[in-house]
Protein backbone atom coordinates (compact mmCIF):
# COMPACT_ATOMS: atom_id res chain seq x y z
CA UNK A 1 0.00 0.00 0.00
CA UNK A 2 1.42 3.76 -1.39
CA UNK A 3 0.58 6.02 1.20
CA UNK A 4 0.68 9.39 0.13
CA UNK A 5 0.94 11.36 2.91
CA UNK A 6 1.50 11.11 6.80
CA UNK A 7 -1.97 9.54 8.68
CA UNK A 8 -3.34 11.53 10.92
CA UNK A 9 -4.83 9.71 13.76
CA UNK A 10 -8.88 10.75 14.07
CA UNK A 11 -9.64 7.79 16.63
CA UNK A 12 -8.74 4.40 18.13
CA UNK A 13 -10.73 0.87 18.34
CA UNK A 14 -11.90 0.80 21.88
CA UNK A 15 -13.66 -2.17 22.10
CA UNK A 16 -15.60 -5.24 20.56
CA UNK A 17 -19.68 -4.70 19.98
CA UNK A 18 -21.74 -7.73 19.64
CA UNK A 19 -20.46 -11.02 17.77
CA UNK A 20 -20.61 -10.35 14.51
CA UNK A 21 -17.38 -8.25 13.49
CA UNK A 22 -18.53 -5.33 15.13
CA UNK A 23 -15.60 -2.72 17.42
CA UNK A 24 -16.54 0.38 19.17
CA UNK A 25 -14.68 3.41 17.86
CA UNK A 26 -13.47 6.30 20.47
CA UNK A 27 -13.31 8.92 17.73
CA UNK A 28 -11.18 11.95 18.42
CA UNK A 29 -13.64 13.82 16.06
CA UNK A 30 -15.82 16.71 16.13
CA UNK A 31 -18.44 15.45 15.94
CA UNK A 32 -17.78 12.01 16.92
CA UNK A 33 -19.20 10.22 14.08
CA UNK A 34 -17.49 12.77 11.72
CA UNK A 35 -14.42 9.80 11.57
CA UNK A 36 -17.26 7.91 9.51
CA UNK A 37 -16.90 10.27 6.66
CA UNK A 38 -13.88 8.38 5.61
CA UNK A 39 -14.60 5.06 4.26
CA UNK A 40 -11.02 4.10 3.88
CA UNK A 41 -8.84 3.74 7.03
CA UNK A 42 -5.77 3.47 7.72
CA UNK A 43 -4.98 0.78 10.50
CA UNK A 44 -1.47 1.03 13.04
CA UNK A 45 -0.49 -3.07 12.87
CA UNK A 46 3.05 -4.34 13.78
CA UNK A 47 4.20 -4.24 10.32
CA UNK A 48 3.34 -0.60 9.49
CA UNK A 49 -0.23 0.69 8.17
CA UNK A 50 -2.65 -1.37 6.64
CA UNK A 51 -5.50 0.28 4.73
CA UNK A 52 -9.26 -1.28 5.99
CA UNK A 53 -12.84 -0.53 4.77
CA UNK A 54 -15.48 0.60 6.80
CA UNK A 55 -18.72 -1.33 5.81
CA UNK A 56 -21.02 0.08 8.11
CA UNK A 57 -20.98 2.21 11.17
CA UNK A 58 -23.24 4.66 13.37
CA UNK A 59 -23.17 6.69 16.09
CA UNK A 60 -23.76 4.68 19.10
CA UNK A 61 -24.38 6.94 22.63
CA UNK A 62 -20.84 8.35 23.40
CA UNK A 63 -19.05 6.13 20.72
CA UNK A 64 -19.49 4.85 17.67
CA UNK A 65 -19.71 1.33 16.51
CA UNK A 66 -18.44 -0.06 12.81
CA UNK A 67 -17.91 -2.75 11.06
CA UNK A 68 -14.76 -3.44 8.99
CA UNK A 69 -14.95 -5.34 5.72
CA UNK A 70 -13.62 -8.59 6.77
CA UNK A 71 -13.90 -8.98 10.11
CA UNK A 72 -17.04 -10.70 10.54
CA UNK A 73 -16.72 -12.25 13.89
CA UNK A 74 -15.95 -11.49 17.30
CA UNK A 75 -12.66 -13.30 17.74
CA UNK A 76 -11.68 -11.77 13.98
CA UNK A 77 -12.48 -8.15 15.28
CA UNK A 78 -10.51 -8.59 18.77
CA UNK A 79 -7.14 -8.43 17.12
CA UNK A 80 -8.29 -4.56 16.32
CA UNK A 81 -9.03 -3.70 19.51
CA UNK A 82 -6.12 -0.84 20.65
CA UNK A 83 -5.35 -0.09 16.95
CA UNK A 84 -5.04 3.60 16.07
CA UNK A 85 -7.20 4.88 13.12
CA UNK A 86 -5.60 7.26 10.37
CA UNK A 87 -6.45 8.59 7.43
CA UNK A 88 -3.79 10.26 4.53
CA UNK A 89 -3.67 14.11 5.63
CA UNK A 90 -4.28 15.03 1.89
CA UNK A 91 -7.95 13.89 2.61
CA UNK A 92 -8.92 15.53 5.40
CA UNK A 93 -10.57 19.18 4.55
CA UNK A 94 -8.65 22.29 4.20
CA UNK A 95 -8.31 24.34 7.55
CA UNK A 96 -9.49 28.28 8.27
CA UNK A 97 -6.81 30.75 8.61
CA UNK A 98 -6.96 30.40 12.05
CA UNK A 99 -7.89 26.68 12.42
CA UNK A 100 -5.61 24.14 13.04
CA UNK A 101 -5.29 19.79 13.19
CA UNK A 102 -3.57 18.98 16.53
CA UNK A 103 -1.29 17.14 14.20
CA UNK A 104 -0.21 19.77 12.35
CA UNK A 105 0.90 21.23 15.65
CA UNK A 106 2.17 18.48 17.31
CA UNK A 107 6.00 19.13 17.59
CA UNK A 108 6.41 22.71 16.50
CA UNK A 109 8.24 25.15 19.26
CA UNK A 110 6.72 26.92 21.24
CA UNK A 111 7.96 30.53 21.81
CA UNK A 112 7.53 33.12 24.34
CA UNK A 113 6.67 36.68 22.77
CA UNK A 114 9.91 38.22 24.01
CA UNK A 115 12.02 35.08 22.02
CA UNK A 116 12.58 32.45 24.56
CA UNK A 117 11.43 29.08 23.89
CA UNK A 118 9.69 27.31 26.50
CA UNK A 119 9.94 23.58 24.39
CA UNK A 120 7.74 21.83 22.28
CA UNK A 121 4.04 20.84 21.23
CA UNK A 122 3.76 17.16 22.64
CA UNK A 123 -0.11 16.66 22.51
CA UNK A 124 -3.53 18.68 23.01
CA UNK A 125 -5.94 18.30 25.18
CA UNK A 126 -9.60 19.03 24.33
CA UNK A 127 -11.03 20.82 28.39
CA UNK A 128 -14.10 21.90 26.99
CA UNK A 129 -13.74 25.24 27.69
CA UNK A 130 -10.52 25.90 25.26
CA UNK A 131 -7.72 23.56 23.92
CA UNK A 132 -4.91 23.25 25.99
CA UNK A 133 -1.18 22.32 24.35
CA UNK A 134 1.05 20.10 26.54
CA UNK A 135 4.34 21.60 26.14
CA UNK A 136 7.19 19.88 27.05
CA UNK A 137 10.75 21.94 27.86
CA UNK A 138 12.98 22.12 30.77
CA UNK A 139 9.40 21.96 32.46
CA UNK A 140 6.03 20.86 31.41
CA UNK A 141 3.35 23.56 30.40
CA UNK A 142 -0.39 23.09 30.18
CA UNK A 143 -0.94 26.14 27.55
CA UNK A 144 -4.96 27.58 26.42
CA UNK A 145 -4.71 27.52 22.25
CA UNK A 146 -6.66 30.67 22.56
CA UNK A 147 -5.81 32.54 19.41
CA UNK A 148 -4.98 36.11 19.62
CA UNK A 149 -5.19 36.16 23.24
CA UNK A 150 -2.78 33.34 23.86
CA UNK A 151 -1.54 32.03 20.80
CA UNK A 152 -0.03 35.55 19.05
CA UNK A 153 1.02 33.22 15.77
CA UNK A 154 0.98 29.66 14.89
CA UNK A 155 4.06 29.64 11.81
CA UNK A 156 4.00 26.03 9.83
CA UNK A 157 6.01 26.91 7.59
CA UNK A 158 8.79 27.40 10.19
CA UNK A 159 7.67 25.17 13.17
CA UNK A 160 6.66 27.61 15.34
CA UNK A 161 4.22 28.68 17.70
CA UNK A 162 4.42 32.45 19.18
CA UNK A 163 2.67 32.94 22.81
CA UNK A 164 1.58 35.74 25.62
CA UNK A 165 2.27 33.34 28.31
CA UNK A 166 4.07 33.80 31.12
CA UNK A 167 7.22 31.64 31.32
CA UNK A 168 8.79 31.72 35.04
Amino acid sequence: MSVTSQPVILGRISGLFGVRGWVKVYSYTEPREAVLNYDRWLLIRKDGWQEARVAEGQRHGKTVIVRIEGYDDRDQAAGLVGTEIGVPRDELPETGSDQFYWSDLEGLRVVHRDGMELGKVEYLLETGANDVMVVKGETERLIPFVMDKVVLDVDLANGEIRVDWEWD
